[in-house]
């Protein structure tokens, strides 16, 4: 369980290699895509909206981590600081994501909110953390957004407002890219601040949510197929337990040992998990110049994991 699933104590995550790092980095944007289309059913059939989503699956995945430390005999310490800034990071990653899947629609949201991110995080990184901009992470930088470019205009359907949920996947990438940069400057294994970090980002959403609307709606959208109230609730702890808690936690635990560069590029299995959920499970279309603009995302990201 512990060199398998990344959910070892922080001591043994400060020893990840940087191959490793990488595959908890992948494992965790995998995660993240599932997400995304386990948001978009929650839309269609909750009553929920983008905020009270983000915020249950703050406080759920908060359960399981602490349920997690303390089988596992683990400390709940973290810097206020690191908890702080991480966690109003994720409030505006996560909340802003989940708008841009609710106006755009699951695939545009979830290719708009990671594409500025190798940019952003590459250029901040190169100012505030003196990492080299070698030719190879350029290349794998113009080769991911090349991916996006081709993604974005076959992938999916519109959602009902695209132009203000495009607005959101921009302020999303933002808070994605304080996270990364913050974490890779702090130096060392954060997995620890996870809880600290969700506890703050919950607290920063509970305000909005409850305007929005904490509970799902008894008038909600009906959708038998996934079992009325009994559904949302597992949806929910799935949100909770999987791109959450444990998402986070390798994710923490990863971009300790690989360079922010090359972690916002790797996160780019994200848009293409959720571009295949979306076409398998929630029936949007996608085309051939979408499906190869996925083929290039993953060249891009297998090619890092190559030369770093």
């Amino acid at each position: 369980m512990e060199s398998s699933t990344g959910l070892a104590p922080s001591r043994a995550c400060r020893t990840a290699s940087h191959g490793r790092g990488m595959f908890y980095v992948a494992v965790a944007a995998t995660a993240w895509g599932t997400g995304g289309a386990v948001a978009a059913v929650l839309y269609r059939t909750s009553g929920l909206g983008p905020v009270a989503v983000s915020f249950w699956r703050l406080v759920l995945g908060i359960a399981v981590l602490a349920g997690l430390h303390l089988a596992l005999g683990e400390r709940f310490g973290a810097r206020r600081r690191d908890a702080l800034v991480l966690g109003a990071g994720l409030a505006v990653y996560q909340t802003a994501y989940y708008g841009s899947i609710a106006y755009a629609g699951l695939a545009v949201g979830t290719v708009v909110t990671l594409g500025a991110c190798p940019v952003v995080i590459a250029l901040a990184a190169r100012w505030t953390l003196g990492e080299a901009l070698s030719a190879g992470r350029v290349a794998a930088v113009a080769l991911g957004l090349a991916g996006l470019v081709l993604l974005v205009g076959g992938g999916g359907q519109a959602g009902s407002a695209p132009v203000l949920g495009v607005a959101f996947g921009l302020l999303s990438a933002a808070g994605y890219a304080v996270v990364t940069i913050y974490s890779r400057r702090v130096g060392g294994d954060l997995s620890g601040a996870t809880v600290g970090s969700f506890a703050v980002a919950a607290g920063c959403l509970l305000p909005i949510a409850l305007v929005e609307g904490l509970l799902p709606a008894a008038d909600g959208p009906a959708d038998l197929s996934v079992g009325g109230l009994a559904g949302t609730v597992g949806w929910l702890l799935y949100l909770g337990a999987v791109p959450t808690a444990l998402a986070y936690r390798l994710f923490f635990a990863g971009v300790a040992a690989v360079p922010a560069t090359v972690t916002a590029v790797v996160t780019l299995v994200e848009p293409v998990a959720g571009v295949l959920i979306a076409v398998g499970l929630l029936g949007e279309r996608i085309t051939l110049a979408a499906a190869s603009g996925a083929v290039l995302m993953l060249a891009a990201v297998a090619g890092l994991a190559r030369t770093g």
